[in-house]
């Protein structure tokens, strides 16, 4: 096998490799066969592109239509010309299939259940990196640099992905990776020849012997392993060194957006703040439940779907807790007494198809749930959640729940909460502006029990001092909730948050749900629920009664009658008017209200964004698909553009040891060679016309060479000197450089070539002038310092050329564009100078 197919085949299987660690995100993994078969097309035809060979950007290009093609064939065939030939509609469908993927990516936690449009977004995304990567190493002779778009993808998936064999899937990349390195540097070695390394009997550069130091270990094989060592160090330290991005997109606690369903165990939760996102701006509204139910108190028919009980600081969210098959009948409720009283409610309930949320609304408590399909109980929040995708879209399902009558004696008699719950739900974090305590102190002040506090905070938010407005800013952190007691501006996240944060802080304990208020009956004599219906609210919790919930949204819902004992005021008791979108339940077509302030309606969604559990304001939790993607995209950039410098070193490395122009070897302004030219200084000069009466011929690789050699030696700190000769260059090169043996040699091998190319009457073709260039290459390398070597890889000063060359050619278009205007305009000079009358 050729050192190229082996290349190619390393290329390939590095890509893969690195794609493994994309498999926790997604399930069943059976989308990777297919990533490989088209990264096995995709290397075949670059293989066969370059045994032609076609230029390296049609190479590049051969790969990238004929992907296109394997990917229009595997997902849009039915849509292709004659199934194969991507038109319009077929590349339409394939940007639905990205739309759709995007969409079920901010949907679903890991696993993600492998829809159409993830498997499209998986097999793509494996595609575009192996293109890269093939081009990078194959194509363009850099394996080094192809690291970059691997540690890309691995670093992406690391930052999602969460459990102890993520460490596996960095090895597995890892090998790759050096798999990739070795390949390339055996395809190096083989082009070379014999290699020479170590150190040799310090001879003079113009003689001495060619022996080769047999113990140590060549030079390219160090220096793979020097580059290996440091990107697996990168890319080792770089997920603790950077930031993190959050609980967005696919979230690694196993609840998307700190909001969703889904314990351990594959629970598919909705990233339901990143879903609003999206869907909150939909011009109009939309059905999303209808439901009958025989209980007699239809204002207190809220739909919860999810209890958030843990508040870090930053956002609310709900504490990991393990799911278990639902029972026959669901447990008691916390908290309760035999003796509470109670009606058992019949509901029937059905949700609209373009409703895909992976959690069961429903009324609370329940006490059975019958639902057809993979869903899941979580005992703690009382939640029912899906399970490998499981949605409520077009479901019908009937939950049995209580309709819970606690009297306000029997709330103003409970004890005080003891044990666990009084632990955890009464915590605040260290974070939490004194405000907010000082406040709640301040407005329970004449209270004798939690009863009579709750009731207080209570009629506090619905007195009338607060201003109920979907244009305030959403968020669910401490900084948000100090800001929401200030400004007294706010929507149901702002009520439900601030209130659960203060009655914690009076020993009570509490927690928000969310879900859907009971919204209104239809023609048909149903109820209907609607995005607008969308709500939030909080749950505190009585010894003896359980779980209790509180309204102090004033225009949202109705206050419980147990909380009717002292008069909310504020207009609570009003009918649900005002628009009103805060909840974290998404849907595919949601709707914005039309008070929704512009800056609310992107990224963090509006009105109810932060009912999510972490939508936008400071400390907030979570981002968007489309913003990991930016901030993934930005990453990459950041990355290439650290990598320039050497990437354009390489590149005018491998052009003039080829005999190609490069940008670096501009003609110099007169258009002549000279021994300063040699000495590869000047700013770029040295690589243009000829001598007078002499073509640029057998000799003229000496000279790019030689100018190789001086930016190298510049790199490594030895800098150039216009006013050397090559010979004296080279003297000052062996000694500065420390060089001795195959190196010295080589230095001066070179120098004598360009000598006879500057002097010789007819100057004679050199063999073997590349190889030299590798030698001394090797020497500086050697025994230069690890600080110098890292300097001389990644911040090479020669690069410094590059500058200088898109300086001349900046000021040569000023030049030709000033020229062009004074021919333009010369005529009109001259009609304007022969009008004017002679004075």
């Amino acid at each position: 096998m050729s050192g190229r197919a082996r290349l190619t085949l390393c290329a390939a299987a590095a890509s893969m490799m690195a794609a493994c660690s994309l498999l926790p995100l997604a399930s069943p993994s059976g989308w990777i066969f297919r990533a490989l078969l088209c990264v096995c097309v995709q290397s075949g035809i670059g293989a066969a592109a370059r045994r032609v060979p076609l230029a390296r950007p049609l190479t590049v290009l051969a790969q990238a239509l004929v992907s296109l093609l394997v990917l229009t064939v595997m997902f849009a065939s039915d849509r292709a010309v004659g199934g194969l030939l991507p038109g319009p509609n077929a590349l339409r469908e394939l940007g639905d299939l990205v739309r759709g993927g995007l969409t079920d990516v901010g949907d679903f936690t890991i696993p993600a259940p492998v829809t159409p449009g993830i498997r499209m977004l998986l097999v793509g995304g494996v595609l575009v990196i192996a293109l890269a990567v093939d081009a990078i190493a194959v194509t363009y002779n850099s394996a080094a640099p192809a690291g970059l778009p691997l540690l890309a993808l691995y670093s992406v998936a690391a930052g999602l992905a969460d459990g102890g064999a993520q460490w596996l899937y960095f090895l597995v990349a890892a090998a790759g990776y050096l798999l990739l390195l070795l390949a390339e540097g055996r395809d190096r070695i083989s082009r070379w020849g014999r290699v020479f390394g170590g150190a040799a009997p310090a001879n003079s550069w113009a003689g001495g012997s060619a022996s080769t130091a047999g113990g140590a270990a060549s030079a390219p094989v160090r220096t793979g392993r020097r580059i290996g060592a440091t990107a697996l160090g990168i890319a080792l330290l770089a997920p603790l060194i950077l930031p993190s991005l959050g609980s967005g997109l696919l979230d690694t606690t196993g609840r998307a957006g700190g909001n969703g369903g889904g314990g351990r165990g594959g629970a598919a939760a909705v990233n339901l703040v990143a879903a609003l996102q999206d869907d909150l701006n939909q011009p109009e509204d939309q059905e999303v439940l209808t439901y009958h139910t025989n209980s007699t108190d239809l204002t207190g028919m809220y739909l919860r779907i999810a209890a958030l009980d843990k508040f870090d600081g930053a956002e609310w969210s709900p504490s990991r807790q393990d799911a278990e098959d639902i029972p026959q009948v669901l447990p008691k409720p916390q908290g309760q007494s035999v003796d509470l009283k109670y009606k058992p409610v019949v509901t029937q309930i059905k949700a609209d198809d373009d409703y895909r949320q992976g959690l069961l609304p429903m009324p609370f408590p329940a006490l059975s749930v019958q639902a057809p399909g993979d869903w899941r109980f979580e005992p703690e929040g009382r939640m029912v959640v899906g399970q490998h995708g499981q949605t409520v879209s077009g479901e019908r399902y009937s939950v049995t729940s209580m309709q819970l009558e606690p009297t306000a004696a029997q709330l103003a008699a409970a004890p005080p909460p003891t044990g666990r719950i009084a632990e955890q739900y009464t915590k605040v974090p260290g974070s939490l502006p004194p405000v907010v305590a000082q406040t709640a102190r301040a407005v329970t002040k004449s209270a004798t029990n939690n009863y009579e506090r709750a009731l207080l905070l209570q009629k506090y938010f619905t007195s009338g001092q607060f201003v109920y407005s979907t244009d305030a800013k959403a968020g669910s952190g401490v900084d948000a909730i100090a800001r929401f007691l200030q400004t007294k501006e706010g929507f149901c996240v702002h009520f439900a948050f601030t209130m659960a944060a203060m009655a914690r802080t009076l020993d009570i304990p509490a927690r928000v749900a969310i879900g859907f208020t009971p919204g209104t009956q239809n023609a048909a004599g149903l109820m209907s629920v609607s995005l607008k219906d969308a709500h939030a609210w909080p749950e505190l919790y009585f010894e003896g009664i359980g779980w209790t919930r509180f309204e102090p949204t004033p225009y949202r819902g109705t206050p419980p009658s147990y909380t009717q004992a002292t008069p909310s005021g504020g207009g609570s008791d009003q009918p649900d008017q005002a628009p009103h979108g805060a909840t974290a339940t998404p849907a595919p077509a949601t709707s914005a209200p039309a008070t929704c302030a512009p800056e609310n309606r992107a990224p963090t969604g509006d009105c109810a964004a932060a009912a999510a559990g972490g939508g936008g304001g400071p400390g907030g939790g979570g981002f968007a698909a489309g913003w990991l993607l930016l901030a993934a995209v930005a990453a990459v950039l950041v990355a290439l553009l650290l990598a320039a410098p050497t990437y354009w070193r390489s590149r005018v490395r491998a052009g003039r040891l080829s005999g190609r122009p490069t940008a670096a070897d501009g003609p110099t302004p007169t258009g002549r060679w000279s021994p300063a030219d040699a000495s590869g200084s000047g700013g770029g000069s040295g690589g243009g016309s000829a001598p007078p009466g002499r073509r640029p011929g057998p000799g003229g690789l000496a000279l790019p060479a030689w100018r190789e050699v001086v930016d190298t030696a510049w790199d490594y700190g030895i800098l150039p000197d216009d006013s050397e000769t090559p010979r004296k260059a080279a003297t000052r090169l062996v000694l500065a450089g420390g060089l001795t043996g195959p190196a010295a040699e080589a230095v001066g091998a070179l120098a004598t070539a360009v000598e006879q190319a500057l002097y010789a009457p007819e100057p004679r073709p050199v063999p073997g002038l590349a190889t030299e260039v590798q030698r001394v290459r090797a020497g500086l390398r050697h025994s230069a310092g690890r600080g110098a070597r890292l300097r001389a890889t990644l911040l090479p000063r020669s690069s410094v050329r590059l500058l200088w060359s898109l300086s001349a050619r900046w000021t040569a278009a000023a030049e030709r564009f000033a020229l062009a205007t004074h021919r333009i305009t010369a005529p009109v000079r001259r009609l304007f100078h022969r009008q004017v009358p002679q004075q």
